[in-house]
């Protein structure tokens, strides 16, 4: 259950974003319900996600590999949860999914793959990326998908960290008040 109760998704400072909400991304996710606390944040972590996910030119293969790789990582598992059956249309398959806490012995990933996860641990863990691994991405990428991958990891960092600080999950009532909360 999350730490603060879920926004009221019915306020009328945030209907309109609430609509535009629902539909870009379907349905008011748990995220985002917690997000509309802040209209101007909900607003501006919809419209770079959305960046981030629908127009840019890294392959979404590559994009929702590091985003799982992210989410295992930050323990992170409604992240996880949102973007495994996103990960498996975009051509990953359940095998790599699966092995991606043990990605370097699994062998199931190709030369672009492995640069690039290589890539998501470094910044993740060591937020420095040493100059080896720097040089393993550049050889296989090209300037605006370097770009875009550093984006995206950011970003996706950014979205765990959030989630496991407020300790957001899939299954929460979002209409139920919050631990300790009356």
């Amino acid at each position: 259950m999350a730490r603060i109760a879920y926004a009221d998704p019915a306020k009328p400072d945030t209907s309109l974003l609430v609509e535009r909400i629902i539909r870009e991304r379907g349905s008011l996710l748990h995220l985002y319900a917690m997000l509309l606390h802040s209209g101007p944040v909900a607003e501006g972590w919809l419209r770079f996600l959305t960046a981030i996910r629908h127009e840019c030119m890294l392959p979404g293969g590559l994009r929702e590999l590091v985003i799982m790789r992210i989410a295992h990582l930050n323990g992170a598992p409604y992240e996880a949860a949102q973007h495994a059956p996103i990960a498996l249309s975009e051509g990953l398959t359940e095998a790599q999914v699966a092995a991606l806490g043990e990605w370097r012995q699994s062998g199931l990933f190709d030369e672009v793959q492995t640069a690039v996860l290589g890539y998501c641990d470094a910044m993740t863990r060591e937020i420095r990326v040493p100059d080896e691994i720097f040089a393993g991405v550049r050889r296989v990428l090209d300037d605006r998908c370097l770009v875009e991958l550093t984006a995206t990891i950011g970003a996706y960092n950014m979205v765990s960290r959030f989630l496991e600080a407020l300790k957001i999950d899939h299954h929460d009532d979002m209409r139920a008040p919050a631990h300790g909360r009356s």
